[in-house]
């Protein structure tokens, strides 16, 4: 056992398994209510569950990559490693709070680490109006449909969807269409973190539209409403040489 109480958590691959094991056994382990910091084994998805999972809480995550693409892990070590997450570089995170109204008159809410997007339900394209604070800026885009990213979910399905990667400090999110067929040369907008988004269907009987936070997924939606939720905070830890910020700087040079 170490001074620093840790809990271990992993994705369910005998590759997470492994390492949660050898972990568990070199370092001690804790239950996650007794942890100082959470460490997450798996890829980036597992590290999504565990924030969502560590809202409220209050404990920092530092993950390690036992899984494919790995942008929000560090690198998977077992030497050191009470060294590297003292000396980690805390990066705090707000979530998106996402409210679906649906057609049959029910409201889900949900938060999004990622992003919030709305995608067409059937084979014809969707057609969404968008309104920011109220103001309606976009009366009708026709598209497979439409996000809203937070900077550390920027580099996400945001960017394979031709959007902008956002450096973290840098106050503003992502809009961006999806597959976008009128206008066709519009390609989104840059918006204050502050900002009040809506997404309204138009004729959703006819042209359904589905709503997900991040995996949390709500069928015919007649209206999204999306803000950035300041009172949500996460904590996640990352090496001193390959912080998230880092990251998103590296990942706009990448060929």
């Amino acid at each position: 056992m170490t001074d620093m109480a840790l809990a271990f958590v992993a994705a369910k691959t005998d590759e997470a398994a492994e390492a949660r094991r050898c972990l568990s056994d070199r370092f001690g382990e804790v239950s996650l209510a007794n942890a100082d910091v959470v460490v997450a084994l798996g890829g980036d998805g597992h590290m999504l569950e565990t924030l969502r999972s560590a809202i409220g809480a209050g404990r920092p995550i530092y993950g390690m990559n036992r899984g494919t693409v790995g942008f929000l892990m560090n690198e998977y070590r077992e030497d050191g490693l009470i060294e590297r997450i003292r000396n980690a570089v805390p990066e705090t995170l707000h979530p998106l709070r996402m409210k679906a109204f649906c057609r049959d008159g029910t409201i889900v809410e949900g938060l999004a680490i990622n992003e919030v997007s709305l995608f067409r339900a059937s084979a014809q394209a969707a057609k969404i109006r968008i309104f920011v604070d109220g103001i309606e800026r976009l009366s009708e885009l026709v598209c497979d449909g439409v996000l809203v990213a937070t900077p550390a979910g920027s580099t996400a399905y945001n960017l394979s969807a031709h959007g902008p990667i956002i450096p973290l400090g840098a106050g503003v999110l992502a809009l961006t269409p999806i597959s976008a067929f009128r206008p066709r040369r519009w390609r989104g907008a840059l918006l204050p973190r502050h900002a009040k988004i809506a997404f309204e269907a138009i004729r959703p009987e006819k042209r359904p539209v589905n709503a997900v936070a991040d995996v949390m997924e709500v069928r015919d939606v007649d209206r999204v409403e999306i803000m950035e939720d300041r009172g949500v905070s996460l904590t996640v830890l990352y090496d001193l040489e390959h912080n998230l910020e880092e990251r998103v700087l590296k990942e706009q040079f990448s060929p």
